[in-house]
Formats: structure tokens, C-alpha cells, sequence
């Protein structure tokens, strides 16, 4: 059984999803969500679905949050809507086995900043033909890991932010948690 833990920022659509996926494996068990805001819509979700969260600050990210992860014994760490830089020694803790998707095509649209509508309006801004997903592994960098996967959706003529959003989740929910168990099981 391989253990995984989620970091997350915002409303946990993705983790929630990742989640109810898990639960009909045998071999992969979400048994922890951190998230680094208090009000983050992600602790109701897990907490609906009898998964433990844990709130933590910036002064206590890089030392205790490895901690906790190594005395849960977290094989895989997911970050699903996860704001912040991961430090070094959570990557040094768990090298290639941090995993991210992020909302567009990169290289294009990566780097600090760069999350959810940022993301939209900066590519419906640009007239770009497509868009998409990016599931990465981590590195000391926003957004400049190892590609794992990609998939696209095509800009309409008049395509808004939202309307590109809501096409981006789709492929998000769709793709993520089967990539994630196709890493983990390789």
C-alpha cells in the first residue's frame, strides 16, 4: 500500500477527486491533506471523506511538515491547487516522488504567479490555438519539473477565462489521479 499525502491551497475540487478515486484502490490510500490556509474549502472536503487534515505556516513548512510526513510513513506527496514553493528538504525528503498539474502548457505559463484564472486570462489574453495540463514532477522551481504529462483543449473564438477554466478541470479531473497511480505503480 502506498501512502500519499496532498498539499493544497484553495477549494480542493482536485484533491477531493484524487481522493474518491483512491478509495476503490487497494494499493494507493490518501491518508493525510495539509494545507497552508485555514479557510481553504480543501479541509471540509477531506474532512467529508474521513481524511485527516493538518494546517500549517510558513515558519514551520520546511522542518515540521517533512516531520510529520516521515512519522506518517508518506510514500508520494501531491500537490493539487498548492500555492507555495516547496522547499529543499521536502524534495531532498522525497525525491521524484512529489507530484504537481498545473493549468496550462508549460513551459508557457509556469513560474510564480502563474495559478488558477492568472493562468486563463494570461492564455485567453495571448489569443493562444490551445491550452491545457501539465502533470510534473517537483523541483526547487516553480513550475520547471519533469514533464509526466500533458493534455490539451482547443481556445474557442470567444473563449473567456471561465469558460477555459471549466474546460482545464475537466482534463484535470480526467488525467490526474490516473497519471498519479501510473507513476506510483511503475
Amino acid at each position: 500500500m502506498k501512502r500519499i499525502a496532498i498539499l493544497a491551497s484553495g477549494s480542493g475540487s482536485n484533491a477531493e477527486n484524487i481522493i474518491k478515486t483512491f478509495a476503490a484502490e487497494q494499493d494507493l490510500d490518501v491518508i493525510l491533506v495539509l494545507s497552508n490556509n485555514p479557510e481553504a474549502g480543501v479541509i471540509k472536503r477531506a474532512h467529508k471523506l474521513n481524511v485527516p487534515t493538518l494546517v500549517f505556516s510558513r515558519r514551520n513548512f520546511e522542518k515540521e511538515v517533512v516531520e510529520i510526513l516521515q512519522e506518517r510513513k508518506v510514500d508520494w506527496v501531491i500537490l493539487a491547487g498548492f500555492l507555495w514553493l516547496v522547499p529543499p528538504t521536502l524534495i531532498q525528503a522525497y525525491p521524484n516522488r512529489i507530484i504537481n498539474i498545473h493549468p496550462a502548457l508549460l513551459p508557457n505559463y509556469g513560474g510564480k504567479g502563474m495559478w488558477g484564472h492568472h493562468v486563463h486570462e494570461a492564455v485567453v489574453a495571448n489569443k493562444e490555438s490551445h491550452s491545457g495540463i501539465t502533470i510534473h514532477y517537483v523541483n526547487e522551481k516553480y513550475d520547471e519539473g519533469e514533464i509526466i504529462f500533458q493534455a490539451k483543449c482547443a481556445l474557442e473564438e470567444k473563449e473567456t477565462p471561465d469558460s477555459l477554466a471549466a474546460k482545464v478541470h475537466e482534463l484535470e479531473y480526467e488525467h490526474f489521479p490516473r497519471v498519479i497511480a501510473e507513476e506510483i505503480r511503475k
